[in-house]
């Protein structure tokens, strides 16, 4: 099948497609406006398959939308354009009320029109995929509890207040218009190509150069920890076999306070990087308590057992190994991410050259 992909460019959004296109024989019409997060050299290793193909178009442009949709012709919409960055949402809200709400909007109302114009049985095929984040449940009290399908919505932040309302208007827009959509809220991913401003790239690339290691409060925030490959493959298992109006949460089993990631980061950073002018071993000595920001969530965790049981998805990847293979990537990546950190990944995309 042909799968419209938004946020293509981003950290998840480049996984399952390198992962769609490595793996099955669909088709992928990447859909991304390309803001600072979005990067096309994640996507180098499948750029050039004919079964790929990207359009530079912001979801809030319904005219760019329709083109986009009538040119394709996509079976199934898998929507991961978002901003994502929660101090980025407290410093400021408005583009994440306008890409997440507005333009979630947009294109429910683009694909929604789009699908009521097809045949009767490409219309039952159609599928749109909803892509989310555990964040929308707000924060567990104590150590036991997990968030499940059912768990109330509570956001904290500007970030996670966007992504719930756009939870409940693909919802509402299956209610009322029958629009076949689906729901999956996500852990916190990790893994591969991710942008150097969250944490584990962060800390990486900090302790690498003999930075501050910035850890919020005294690092007693735990969350559920996914690696993203294993997040990609349950993506492209529930748009393949999810049912209608359902909602599937997908964790990683693997809950950890931040200041356990930070030290075990820094731990596989002194096995495997040599001394150097900029790197001076133990990494934990750079590590450096910050004051807490707004709102911060204390827990997050995931129950995914429907999606184990329904759908037969289980994660491959321990924190142990997929931290281990992060690492690794990063260390065998620099390039990448000093194109990232000093943004000629973005100056040459438009013709920038100094």
């Amino acid at each position: 099948m042909k799968i419209l992909v938004t946020g293509g460019a981003g950290f998840i959004g480049s996984a399952v497609i390198r992962h769609i296109i490595t793996n099955t024989a669909d088709e992928v019409v990447n859909v991304d406006k390309l803001t600072y997060a979005g990067n096309l050299e994640s996507l180098a290793p499948v750029a050039d398959d004919r079964r790929y193909r990207f359009e530079q178009v912001d979801i809030v442009d319904r005219d760019a939308l329709v083109r986009v949709f009538a040119q394709h012709r996509p079976d199934a919409v898998m929507h991961l354009a978002a901003e994502s960055h929660v101090d980025r949402s407290i410093d400021g809200p408005a583009a994440f009320i306008e890409t997440n709400i507005v333009g979630t909007y947009t294109l429910l109302e683009v694909a929604r029109a789009y699908w009521k114009e097809l045949g009767e049985a490409d219309r039952k095929s159609f599928r749109f995929h909803h892509v989310s984040t555990d964040e929308v449940y707000g924060d567990l009290e104590g150590s036991d509890g997990l968030f499940t399908e059912k768990t109330p919505y509570a956001p904290s932040s500007p970030y996670s207040a966007s992504k719930a309302s756009s939870d409940h208007l693909v919802r509402a827009w299956q209610r009322t218009y029958g629009l076949p959509t689906v729901v999956t809220n996500c852990s916190n991913n990790y893994g591969p190509y991710h942008f150097p401003e969250k944490l584990i790239p962060l800390m990486i690339l900090n302790a690498l150069e003999g930075k501050p290691l910035p850890v919020y409060g005294e690092g007693e925030q735990v969350r559920d920890w996914l690696y993203v490959e294993d997040h990609a493959r349950a993506l492209y298992t529930v748009i393949t076999e999810g049912e209608v109006g359902e909602t599937y949460n997908i964790g990683g089993h693997n809950e950890y306070r931040n200041i356990e990631v930070v030290h075990a980061i820094c731990k596989m950073i002194d096995e495997m990087r040599p001394a150097s002018a900029s790197f001076q071993p133990p990494a934990s000595n750079l590590i450096t308590f910050l004051a807490d920001r707004p709102g911060h969530d204390l827990r997050y965790a995931i129950d995914a057992g429907k999606i184990e049981r329904d759908l037969g998805w289980n994660p491959e990847e321990t924190f142990e190994t997929g931290l281990r293979k992060t690492v690794t990537w990063y260390l065998d990546n620099l390039e990448w991410c000093r194109r990232v950190q000093d943004g000629s990944y973005q100056r040459e995309r438009l013709g920038v050259t100094a």
